[in-house]
């Protein structure tokens, strides 16, 4: 299993409140409308599962599969070119103030690795960055 981690961000608001937005599926409908519409369509989303597609990946489908409360929330695909899973850590910084990183893991030949890297870890930047933006 290859593992790409994301940068970490400080995010504005107490853990237990972004854990609660995030360990609910269902709450990120409030970011759909910051996806790349030219890449990410078809986005569905309910409290523990969500689904899109990405071109030219293809649909791709997540579900939650382990909830450690106000820590981390960890995530598996269930349709997708490839098998992974994202872990998502929510770390106290203060009480008003808490650390997010997103990691995923996913199985890559060498070759496979080398020509996917790059997107993954750009993706994954996005993906922090876009969660650190959400309101609380």
């Amino acid at each position: 299993m290859t593992k790409f981690e994301s940068d970490v961000k400080v995010i504005p608001y107490p853990q237990d409140r972004v854990y609660s937005k995030l360990s609910n599926l269902y709450n990120l409908e409030s970011v759909k409308d910051r996806l790349p519409q030219d890449k990410v369509k078809d986005v569905i989303f309910d409290s523990d599962s969500l689904s899109f597609n990405v071109s030219p990946i293809g649909e791709i489908s997540l579900k939650i599969v382990e909830r450690e409360p106000d820590k981390c929330i960890k995530l598996e695909s269930t349709k997708s070119p490839m098998p992974f899973n994202i872990w998502i850590q929510i770390v106290p910084v203060t009480e008003e103030e808490c650390k997010i990183k997103v990691t995923l893991g996913v199985e890559l030949n060498p070759f496979m690795k080398t020509m996917v890297q790059k997107p993954l870890k750009d993706g994954l930047e996005k993906m922090v960055e876009m969660l650190s933006m959400i309101h609380y």
